[in-house]
């Protein structure tokens, strides 16, 4: 693939990964996690050679997911991809310790030379709070004390503070500073207006989850999150929007969604059966749910370009990420996606949204 360079004008475009391990709907094939940690590294490294903005690594903690370790897996990438940012996405952050978390990104960004990011979310999974020791009915509680305390560490070097879950900090020395004046952060939402109108308040970047359906119906959150950071006196260019969602590029958007279709059948009914739900989906389901109108980035190039733009005039956000590798696709459909995302979508998508 030729290289191309990178470019901050207009809206950023990237990818993120779950690293969901499933077998191949086709062949019935599972690979390990260690060859699908393979993959995500050189996925990385070709997003990064075709002049995609940033790549993100997700957090999971059980076997059908090869990655509980984000910044030891983005550490990786770090040392063969030269321009594109590095976030967790998402850091699930009420079960982690702030302190331990901000070393490690903070280290993160020395060795990437600044291109340190975290997302952090309460995560759509609960298996971390047993692993760790904590109540689930502390959910919420937990994430809110975190994340006031990691953005406290992100301010200073010397860092005293109180709270209800960890030991308290006595003019503490958090080491190593990134290199970055201060890490970005985003704090990752599904669906409720409170956690968008917390991300305003603190002032922090809003990422949504925006797995399908009407677009539309994400303008409370987007309206919420705005005001909440208004009324905290934040600068609105600093209240940055990113839309993360399902992604799948083909030729065409016939080819799209016969190719994907198997494997979205996949990867839902498989992450449905994990929480005990019962998932039915036929093709007439898919249809209405990659039509053009709706949030399933799923099309040919021209189709994704045109969501993305419809999107944009919503919303205005500054960030677009596609999940495109789930559900076991095979790894050479990845990076053709990865592909006609760079050279095909990005170069109109960023000349349209800097106008």
């Amino acid at each position: 693939m030729e290289e191309v360079h990178h470019t901050t004008k207009g809206i950023e475009i990237g990818l993120y990964t779950l690293a969901d391990i499933v077998p191949d709907p086709h062949t019935g094939k599972i690979i390990g996690a260690q060859q699908r940690t393979k993959e995500i590294i050189a996925a990385a490294k070709l997003a990064d050679e075709a002049g995609l903005d940033i790549f993100g690594v997700g957090e999971h903690h059980r076997l059908d997911y090869a990655t509980s370790a984000p910044p030891v897996v983005l550490a990786a990438i770090a040392q063969i991809t030269e321009k594109i940012k590095l976030t967790s996405a998402t850091t699930v952050l009420s079960t982690v310790d702030p302190v331990r978390l901000f070393e490690d990104i903070s280290t993160l960004d020395l060795i990437s030379d600044g291109r340190a990011e975290i997302i952090a979310g309460r995560g759509a999974f609960v298996e971390s709070f047993p692993l760790f020791g904590y109540d689930t009915k502390d959910y919420d509680a937990l994430f809110a004390e975190n994340l006031e305390l990691f953005l406290k560490l992100n301010e200073s070097e010397k860092v005293t503070w109180e709270g209800r879950f960890r030991s308290p900090l006595m003019n503490a020395e958090i080491a190593p500073r990134p290199v970055q004046k201060q890490l970005p952060i985003w704090v990752g939402v599904g669906g409720t207006v409170q956690s968008a109108a917390r991300a305003g308040r603190l002032g922090v970047g809003m990422a949504i989850a925006m797995l399908g359906g009407d677009p539309t119906r994400f303008m409370p959150l987007v309206e919420a999150y705005r005001e909440a950071g208004i009324q905290a006196g934040h600068d609105t260019e600093k209240l940055n929007i990113g839309i993360t969602g399902h992604g799948y590029i083909a030729k065409t958007t016939q080819q799209a969604k016969d190719e994907y279709f198997p494997y979205y059948l996949n990867y839902w009914s498989y992450v449905n059966r994990q929480r005990g739900m019962a998932f039915r989906m036929d093709r007439t389901d898919f249809e209405q749910m990659a039509s053009p109108d709706t949030a399933l980035f799923v099309g040919s190039p021209q189709q994704i370009v045109e969501k993305i733009l419809r999107q944009y005039e919503l919303f205005g956000h500054k960030r677009f990420l596609a999940q495109i590798d789930i559900g076991g696709l095979p790894f050479q459909k990845i990076a053709d996606g990865i592909e006609l995302l760079a050279t095909e979508i990005a170069p109109i998508v960023r000349r349209e949204t800097s106008k």
